[in-house]
């Protein structure tokens, strides 16, 4: 599975331990590290702290959208978190703070609720915490513990571990966002919604199995309606507007919330880049350290990489631009390619423009007129993801790891090193 979504290769060199996460929703805790929010009686928005058990972000936002009696697009945050977790997290809300005060829905707690003027978006928090419990290892616990502080130490050695998108990133049942995305790129919006809301894949429940399995043979999307099960509100959604309005596969697409729409290209960015850093892997060139032609990010007021200001790497600055990496001031960075991309020069260059060619595509392509909002001019991103506070532990049935990791990053792309099991285990 995870060759689908363009990763190929391990850095460490350690046998993995096998095993699966989130047997539990409590195996996997995780909670945002925000950004300074400047405080503000009577402000404009309400921002609500709020811990979840088992609940998909955009999922959520569509819960508290209902019994608030709001749009959904009067509700923002952060950062988005799967399903199957314990999940703290901040929330906006174009609302009254007394009426998110007394917000009650199963499985979710409002821990804090203050007003701001400050607008709450995509991105704004400076990492996560995790704390996770890998059970079911293919070897003993203890030769497992063995083999976990082995894969640390080789971690910590350079520095971080490849920062692949994880296979959340694409669907952790249904990995196929990023063809959704292909196909929003390409212009085929028809193929898009297929794929979405068609396409069954082994491994999801049954019953969604079953429905989807009939849209593909019959494409009778009013039957479909009737069929699919309704936790799978956003697919209804679609086949409701496709009913309505034949054939208007744009508008389908456009029921979707704007953030899940988005990410639908940013899916095949990503799926890109995991690409470009996969043969960077293969070509023995380094993470932590550039080459002549790479492009490094310095790091912006946050102390994260600042995908703003890519500086080229060439004879002149070589030494000090190493050194800087070294001292984790500075980050080699690959492209996240959209329509201003700039390739790297040198064998980083060349890999770039092999994967994209490989694609056949186009800078044009990530501007896209009948959906403008999904256009994406594309940036770097660091290929190297420091990591902070790697402690571990050994339970009686299973291996304990508790970590910080920058916004982006994802905690499955470090376990992974750990437990080397097939991307159905993560």
């Amino acid at each position: 599975m995870e060759e689908t979504v363009g990763i190929s290769v391990f850095l460490t060199d350690t046998p993995g331990i096998g095993g699966r996460l989130r047997k539990d929703p409590e195996d996997f805790v995780v909670e945002e590290i925000p950004c300074d929010i400047t405080r503000k009686d009577g402000g404009e928005y309400t921002i609500a702290k709020v811990r979840s058990r088992n609940w998909e972000t955009n999922r959520l936002v569509r819960k508290f959208a209902r019994i608030l009696g709001i749009s959904r697009r009067r509700i923002r945050f952060a950062g988005t978190k799967d399903k199957r977790a314990i999940t703290t997290q901040y929330f906006q809300f174009d609302h009254p703070a007394e009426r998110i005060s007394s917000l009650n829905l199963s499985d979710v707690e409002i821990l804090e609720v203050f007003e701001t003027n400050e607008r709450l978006e995509i991105g704004n928090l400076l990492g996560n915490r995790f704390r996770v419990a890998i059970h079911d290892t293919e070897i003993p616990i203890g030769n497992a513990y063995e083999n976990s502080r082995e894969v640390r130490k080789e971690i910590l050695d350079l520095g971080g571990f490849p920062n692949f998108f994880g296979i959340q990133r694409f669907g952790a049942v249904r990995p196929i966002t990023h063809v959704v995305g292909k196909h929003i790129v390409q212009g085929d919006f028809e193929k898009a919604v297929l794929t979405y809301v068609a396409n069954p894949v082994k491994g999801e429940p049954e019953e969604a199995y079953e429905a989807r399995k009939n849209l593909q043979e019959d494409l009778d999307f009013r039957k479909a309606l009737r069929d699919f099960p309704e936790k799978l509100s956003f697919e209804k959604a679609i086949l409701n507007h496709l009913v309505k309005t034949e054939q208007d596969f744009v508008g389908g697409l456009g029921q979707l919330p704007d953030n899940l729409l988005s990410m639908f290209v940013h899916a095949y960015q990503s799926f890109l880049f995991n690409k470009v850093l996969s043969r960077r892997m293969e070509s023995r060139l380094p993470l932590n350290e550039p080459v002549l032609g790479d492009y490094v990010l310095p790091l912006d007021r946050d102390g994260l990489p600042n995908h703003r200001r890519p500086i080229i790497v060439n004879g002149h600055n070589l030494q000090k631009v190493s050194s800087q990496s070294k001292k984790k001031k500075a980050f080699v960075s690959g492209v996240l390619f959209g329509r201003e991309s700039v390739f790297s020069e040198g064998e980083m260059g060349k890999i770039e423009r092999e994967v994209i060619e490989e694609e056949g595509l186009e800078r044009e392509d990530f501007l896209i007129p009948r959906m403008r909002r999904l256009s994406s001019k594309g940036t770097r991103r660091e290929i190297m993801a420091p990591l902070y506070e790697l402690n571990m532990e050994k339970e009686e049935d299973s291996i304990v790891l508790e970590f910080q990791l920058n916004k982006g990053c994802y905690a499955t792309a470090l376990l992974r090193e750990f437990m080397k099991a097939e991307a159905t285990s993560y």
